[in-house]
């Protein structure tokens, strides 16, 4: 990784000066470099651009949010870069906010709706161009020389169809801001310090919920988007069976740098930390390690989704034979929360309850732990109303799903958990079985055996569709599509 140059320049009346790096192998620059670089460089403003696909759709979100807040100023920061180690960054994700409301996704940005005659007048705050007059685009670490162009405002403006500013002047503006305001907070700072005394935490709840809550029914340009990241995690699948003799050889981790390939291949990145938990680390919900064996003979439980580059997720679970073969135990665990995904994903419809598929799920693994003898002769009534198969099932059946993983987090309890279905929404649906390996109320051929099978599902006007169906899931369909690929 290069080093920045970054020496001291003079101050201008626009900009501060840029820091010179304490160890820059440069001193300084002399006035003749720094007169040099300012000229012979070629106009590279793009004209005629054509507005981004989701435009139209973002313009009605916004109209939304308008027609909630009416007179209120609605400040909506993307984020800025946060710091890794010393001087280096973790890759920038704009806020699910922020990027849902303008289809932009740079850092530093702020999209501001001010209330005019009973609406809003939007206005995005952008960085512009690297000023080549104060030679920022070659000495600053975020100069267009070290990490790439940017949009020039008025090119902004043609592609999101919203007019732009320079952000850098949006602090003071905002700071000098008279009437109710209301911030997205926890994502730019130097924002919400300049609002300090304009905002509240509970009308800016009030925002985020609202915005949570918008999300609950994904649009046309979302369900697209959401299916073209379940087809591009599919093939991330695929590409896992074929290499699992090399995670056999190595470890999880060759499970896991084979997906984030896909990932970065056939969308922006990985939408969460993935899940490659092989043999007794399937029964660790979260196993994002990925520093495990891979054994044949063993289970593999492989949660992970491709984040296209509109950052919509896909979540999807397979537990796949690492052999190609489930052996009989396994194979009597497997299909039993095979039974319980497809009672799920029945009860998924308009006019559901959101809990339905969950009680279904739950309904069908209770039975099975019931008729295997783990509960006593506890009947399966009793089961559910204790909630004793929790000590094997764990976890809820599934969450919304969209930008986030976890999407619509914010949204009130009576709009969610406690809502109802309506097509457009689009969850999952993911029962498991955990036998933990020190599990001494099972038998010892259970422990260290986790399964979970997990699709993402789009109520429609007359039911649901699966979108992440090109990946099978009955234990006889999964054999065969494992035994093709391994050819």
């Amino acid at each position: 990784m290069s080093e920045e140059l970054a020496p001291e320049t003079p101050e201008t009346a626009e900009t501060e000066p840029i820091k010179q790096r304490k160890n820059g192998l440069y001193p300084g620059i002399s006035d003749e470099l720094a007169e040099n670089m300012k000229s012979g460089w070629a106009d590279t403003e793009l004209h005629g651009l054509e507005p981004i696909a989701q435009a139209s759709y973002t313009a009605a979100r916004r109209a939304a949010l308008s027609a909630r807040f009416p007179g209120e100023r609605l400040v909506v920061p993307a984020g800025n870069l946060k710091t890794r180690s010393n001087d280096t960054e973790y890759a920038f994700r704009a806020s699910t906010e922020y990027a849902y409301l303008t289809g932009d996704l740079t850092q530093d940005s702020v999209l501001v709706l001010e209330p005019v005659d009973g609406g809003h007048e939007a206005t995005v705050y952008l960085l512009p161009r690297s000023d080549r007059e104060n030679g920022e685009f070659w000495l600053d670490g975020q100069g267009e020389l070290w990490v790439g162009r940017r949009n020039s405002l008025t090119e902004a403006e043609q592609l999101l169809g919203i007019p732009a500013e320079d952000v850098r002047e949006l602090p003071a503006a905002l700071a000098g801001a008279t009437g109710p305001v209301r911030t997205v907070r926890g994502h730019d700072a130097g924002i919400e310090t300049a609002l300090t005394d304009k905002v509240t935490a509970e009308r800016d709840e009030e925002l985020r919920v609202f915005l949570s809550e918008a999300r609950l029914v994904k649009d046309a340009f979302e369900v697209a988007e959401l299916q073209k990241a379940c087809d591009a995690t599919a093939r991330g699948f695929e590409d896992v069976v074929k290499v699992l003799d090399r995670a056999e050889a190595t470890s999880e981790r060759y499970i896991e740098g084979t997906f984030f390939l896909r990932a970065r291949v056939d969308g922006n990145d990985i939408g969460y930390g993935s899940i490659c938990a092989a043999g007794p680390h399937a029964t660790t919900l979260h196993w994002v390690r990925n520093d495990g064996a891979v054994r044949s003979g063993e289970l593999l439980l492989l949660d992970a989704g491709v984040e296209t580059t509109e950052l919509y997720t896909a979540d999807v679970t397979r537990t796949l034979p690492i052999n190609g073969t489930f052996s009989p135990l396994q194979r009597k665990i497997y299909d039993a929360v095979y039974e319980a995904q497809e009672a799920g994903i029945a009860a998924v419809k308009p006019g559901a309850a959101f809990r339905d598929f969950h009680d279904a799920a739950q309904r069908i693994l209770a039975e099975k732990l019931v008729e295997w003898g783990l509960l006593g002769d506890l009947s399966v009534e009793k089961v559910l109303e204790l909630g004793l198969q929790r000590r094997w099932t764990l976890h809820g059946t599934g969450h919304m799903l969209g930008m986030d993983v976890h999407d619509c987090a914010a949204a009130r309890t009576e709009s969610y958990v406690n809502g109802t279905l309506e097509p457009g929404v689009c969850l999952t649906v993911e029962p498991g079985l955990y036998f933990q390996a020190d599990d001494l109320t099972v038998p010892e051929e259970y422990r260290g055996i986790g399964v979970r099978i997990e699709d993402d599902i789009l109520v429609t006007e007359d039911g649901n569709r699966n979108l992440s169906a090109a990946l099978p899931r009955r234990a006889d369909e999964v054999e065969a599509w494992m035994a093709g690929l391994k050819g």
